[in-house]
Formats: C-alpha cells, structure tokens, sequence
C-alpha cells in the first residue's frame, strides 16, 4: 500500500484563475524518504496542506495512509507527525510543555524529556520556548512531531536554523524513523540534506511533477553531464582543443595541472584517449556525478 497517493489532483484559487497544482499525480512508497522539491510557487505547501486536510483539491483524489485524506482526516492526522515551515511557538510555554500538550493531543504514552533529549534540547525543557533560538525551536518541533511514533512524517523546511551537527543529527533522526517502519515526506530548500537522506524525489515545477525518481535516475533522464577531473602533467594546447571538438564533451575548464571536463558518460574513454594522444601526460582522474542542484536548475529552468 502507498503510504501518500494523489490521482489528477488540481487546486485552484480566485474563481479558478490562479491554479496552484495541476493534475497532479504522486505515490510515495510505505517506509521510503521522498524529497518533494520545486522552486517558490510551485505548489508545495499547497500540495501538503492537502495532505493534512487544511486545503481541499479543486479536482482529483487523496489517500493517506489507506485513508482518503478530507473524509478521513482525523484518523490521518492521528497518524501523521507534521513538521511545518515557520513554525512558531507559545512564547510563555517551556518546551516540555510543548511536547506534553503534543502527547496529550494524540493521547500518547510519550516521555516528553525522553523525545527533547533525542532532538538535542534536554538542557533547554525548562526553559521559555520564546527564549530559544531558531535552531533549538526547530528541535522543538521536531520532537513534537515525533509524538506517537507516527507513521507517516511530513517535514517541510526541517533543516531552517539548525548549524551543520544540527542538519546531521536530523538526517540521523529521519533514517531512524524509517527503520523504526515509517514513511518519510520531506520538502526542503535545501539539495544536499534531500540528495542525502532522501530514498526518490518528486519535482514541482509551476504545479505539475516534472520529473520522479531517485537522484540516479534524475541524472540518466535528464541527461545532464558529469564532470571529469583530470590531473595532467605536460599539456599541449592542441589536446584541450582536440577534446573540446569531440562528440559528448559541453566543456572544458583549465585551472592549472587540472582540467575539468564536462562529458557524457559514452564519451569519457575518448577524452582521456584523445589526451594521451595529443601527447598530455595524464597523472590522475575521476568523475563528479551532477548534482541534486544541477538536476533542479536542469527539471525547473528553461525548456527542461
């Protein structure tokens, strides 16, 4: 069973005028991370308040979880721990407050002390939550999130504030939950925590998924180049235009004894060939892989 399903989903706004998702069709698998990704406007947060029942489609269908996400809500959402963007907290309120109105909410059996220890705030629960900062307030939701051993996480944005060990320590959390058995539905700005801990990914762009997959197979669709790294010793400049001229190389870069050299992957033998020919000493290469970033700008810009 899909843990997250939408069948032709559309929302529009304004009489119709604004279409804020198109005919959107997604499935997240049970027990995987799915990065759910797309510039500002896309249709992201409009997507995940549908989720969760506080927006309701235009057209189409959503289940949750086996549950259809508006008859069901409550059942959904009994399930569900939710991470959302901006989150702000009840200044007067401590953070074990916080979790503990969480714990009661879902009628939980959760230590509030156990959950604030795990985001890295045990010293801070008897503090006022509108004395932390934004990092620390974004454990605070984390841990909330986390009442009840949910089965289904929704993080939107959870990586806004936290330092570098913050970022891992959250990752380590989300590999956590999933092999505790939940599913993971995780929207961020931020390419390298998806391409990190993210099992496939979806990208929004102007309302409709444009692209589904792992981050390989991101790579192989859009067939964006990877970058070789060569190393040389002598390097006449007859071997840099011999290997500019030849058929999958978009370009190539000099930066002293390195050359990098965008390619396709059918074309990497012939340039290293093609060197060694032109009589350049080749000491030492290796491939970079596009990254998350290339492949967002290469599935959100132009004509991709």
């Amino acid at each position: 069973m899909a843990a997250i399903s939408l069948h032709n989903v559309t929302k529009r706004y304004d009489g119709g005028d604004v279409v804020a998702v198109e005919d959107l069709d997604l499935e997240v698998h049970e027990g995987e991370v799915f990065g759910f990704l797309g510039p500002n406007g896309a249709g992201k947060s409009t997507t995940i308040n549908m989720l969760l029942d506080f927006v309701h489609p235009s057209e189409g269908s959503i289940e949750v979880l086996g549950y259809d996400a508006h008859a069901d809500s409550v059942r959904v959402r009994e399930r569900t721990g939710v991470l959302p963007e901006g989150f702000d907290v009840y200044h007067r309120l401590s953070g074990r407050k916080h979790v503990e109105f969480a714990i009661e909410s879902k009628e939980a059996n959760d230590d509030p002390d156990a959950l604030l220890a795990r985001v890295g705030i045990p010293d801070a629960a008897d503090r006022k939550a509108g004395d932390y900062s934004k990092g620390m307030t974004q454990r605070l939701a984390l841990a909330m999130a986390l009442v009840g051993d949910p089965d289904l996480l929704i993080l939107d944005e959870p990586s806004t504030g936290l330092d570098p060990n913050g970022a891992l320590e959250m990752r380590e959390i989300v590999r956590e939950e999933v092999e505790r058995g939940a599913t993971v539905f995780f929207s961020s700005h931020i390419l390298g925590q998806v391409e990190a801990v993210c099992d496939r990914v979806g990208i929004l762009r102007e309302g409709r998924l444009v692209a589904e997959d792992s981050v390989s197979g991101l790579r192989e669709t859009a067939g964006t180049d990877a970058t070789l790294a060569i190393t040389v010793g002598e390097l006449p400049s007859r071997a840099v235009d011999s290997v500019r001229a030849l058929d999958g190389v978009s370009g190539v870069e000099q930066n002293g004894s390195v050359l990098r050299v965008g390619v396709s992957d059918s074309s990497k033998t012939a340039v290293l060939s093609t060197l060694e020919e032109e009589g350049a000493v080749v000491q030492d290469f290796e491939t970079e892989e596009a990254s998350l970033e290339d492949l967002f700008r290469s599935y959100t810009e132009g004509e991709a």
